[in-house]
């Protein structure tokens, strides 16, 4: 029978072209690289090499080996990686997420609650949250609304409102609330990373430009020493040093007040175990 340890050598033979050369970079012995050859050979049936003084060359027969040797290494690899990627996702809660902010909570609510799981988690679009959800590729999905489809559990999670900070001598300054609408044509400052909320606010403020900012300390730089607007929220409100001077209105659009719904597939244990928990967060 075949070995794999055994062919893994056999194919260092073929690629050093030496027993010697394939001995040193496999660290043992010629004489046992030598008996290897000798099992390899016996394990196919067939003659593979060329003997000659001090010398060995592989046949034509032993080149086909060498490929099928390589073709069986590759398999088994990718079998290990398969079976080990099961076996991890067999303890793995992943969560598929339209913005930042529910991970904050959520996040150590579920190691608490799975102790011995880990728990993945990624920003992605929408689409791609429900269809993950419903195919079970992704154990929880958090959407920004209720999700009507009937084979997913759904149930709300979180409240989150959007606020637009205005340096206190802006025009805009003297509102107390505002719109969308009202902003398109300012620009503004938007953090990197925040999932829906940059598509949402770059479609209604179509006129706008945006400065998105992926270091946090050059962000708040910015936002202390210039006149461009920026945004916080109910659950990110900002520092009071970094928003000094500026004044913090909340925004009216539906669009930006959201209540962030849990998905999961109607499949799906972990959603139904820990559901009224999520329940009282949102009543609270």
């Amino acid at each position: 029978m075949l070995d794999l340890s055994d062919l893994y050598q056999f194919v260092t033979y073929a690629d050093c072209g030496t027993l010697s050369a394939a001995a040193d970079k496999l660290h043992i012995s010629q004489p046992t690289l030598t008996r290897t050859m000798h099992d390899v050979e016996d394990a196919f049936g067939v003659p593979l090499f060329h003997r000659g003084k001090n010398r060995i060359e592989l046949t034509a027969t032993g080149k086909v080996a060498v490929e099928q040797a390589r073709s069986l290494l590759s398999e088994s690899e990718k079998a290990v990686q398969t079976v080990q990627t099961f076996e991890r996702n067999q303890h793995t809660i992943t969560i598929h997420s339209c913005a930042p902010v529910p991970l904050w909570s959520l996040l150590p609510e579920l190691s608490r609650r799975f102790p011995d799981n880990i728990i993945s988690s990624k920003l992605t679009n929408m689409d791609e949250i429900l269809q993950n959800a419903s195919s079970g590729n992704a154990d929880i999905g958090i959407l920004p609304q209720a999700c009507s489809d009937k084979n997913l559990l759904c149930i709300p999670y979180l409240k989150e409102q959007l606020y637009v900070c205005i340096p206190k001598e802006h025009k805009l300054a003297e509102h107390s609330q505002l719109s969308l609408s009202q902003l398109n044509g300012f620009n503004c400052l938007l953090r990197d990373e925040i999932g829906f909320w940059t598509n949402l606010v770059k479609s209604q403020m179509p006129a706008s430009h945006f400065l998105i900012q992926t270091d946090e300390f050059e962000f708040e730089e910015l936002v202390r020493t210039s006149t461009l607007l920026c945004f916080s929220s109910s659950k990110a409100p900002g520092s009071e040093q970094t928003l000094k001077g500026r004044k913090r209105i909340p925004l009216t659009d539906p669009e930006v007040n959201v209540t962030y719904h849990l998905i999961s597939s109607a499949k799906s244990t972990i959603l139904q175990s820990v559901s009224p928990t999520f329940e009282f967060r949102y009543q609270k």
